[in-house]
Formats: structure tokens, sequence, C-alpha cells
């Protein structure tokens, strides 16, 4: 069983993630990390070098490594979807969930957080309005199930998604 988490910056994936893990007995990775590990630099400095077109090969790269694993949680970054091949790797591989967050709880998550490349030097809420827009249709796309995470603790959002992999498995 694989089950791999879709969503926004500030969507809470990694946090949900690591509850499901621990919870359900499996691994828990985040792309994001797995591509710091590989490079040994930060996905900023990936995308002041390299640009998001380099930092999206690299992340297609990590994601087919992760989807050939078993029994993980793998918590995705939020641009993951926009490529058809990634979206597709996701879709066969496992069980994916959406984590559905409004704007303005994305916009104070990450209002504090200096590690966002695509929201630096810019207006967050401007930003993250248009990526939502322009990836919704891919989240939706990609999911098995849309969770909801607005006013829900982490713990929440994990027994929701426990609840649902015990009914599909």
């Amino acid at each position: 069983m694989n089950i791999f988490i879709v969503g926004p910056m500030g969507s809470g994936k990694t946090t949900v993630g690591k509850i499901l893990a621990n919870e359900l007995f499996l691994n828990f990775y985040d792309t994001d990390t797995k591509i710091e590990e590989k490079t040994g630099v930060s996905i900023d400095w990936i995308f002041d070098i390299e640009g998001e077109e380099g930092f999206r090969k690299r992340e297609t790269e990590v994601l087919k490594e992760m989807v050939a694993s078993n029994s993980i949680v793998l918590a995705t970054g939020g641009g993951i979807v926009i490529t058809e091949e990634n979206r597709e790797l996701l879709a066969s591989r496992g069980t994916v969930f959406y984590l559905h967050t409004p704007l303005k709880t994305q916009i104070e998550r990450t209002s504090k957080d200096k590690d966002r490349p695509l929201l630096k030097n810019q207006d967050p809420a401007k930003i993250l309005s248009e990526l939502q827009e322009s990836r919704l249709a891919f989240y939706e796309e990609v999911a098995d199930y849309i969770i909801e995470t607005e006013n829900k603790t982490g713990s929440e959002v994990a027994n929701e998604i426990i609840k649902l992999t015990k009914n599909y498995g």
C-alpha cells in the first residue's frame, strides 16, 4: 500500500504524512527532502541556479524512484501535479489524497516560512491564488480522495485518511 499526498503549499502534506506513516507503520518520505538529500543543496538553491524547470526534472526523477517503493507515505511538492508524467506515476502506483486547503489558510501557514522559492520577493497572496487556480484541476484529476483540511488539525486529517484506507484496502 502506497499513500501519496498532494496539495498546495501550506496544506499540511508533510505534517499529515508523518502522522499517517507513524500510525500505519509505513515509511515516510517527502519529495523535497529527497531532492535535497540527493543534491546536497536546498530547494531554494536549485530554483536559483536551475530555475523551476531544472527543479521539476529533479522532482520527476525522485518521484520515479519513490513510486517504485512499497508501503510508503509520500508527501509531494505542491507543483508535482503540473507534469502529466508525474500525475500518471502517482495515479498508477498508490492511493492519492488531495489536501484541499482554502487560500486564506495557505496564506496564514506559509507567511512565516522563508523556504518557499515561489513566494520569494513577491506578494504571497497573489502567487498562492494564481498557483491554486492553475493547479486545482490537476489535483482533482489525480486524487482518489479529496480531503478538506479547513479547521482541522494534522491528526484529524490523518485519521480521516486512515479510515478511508482501511475501507479501501
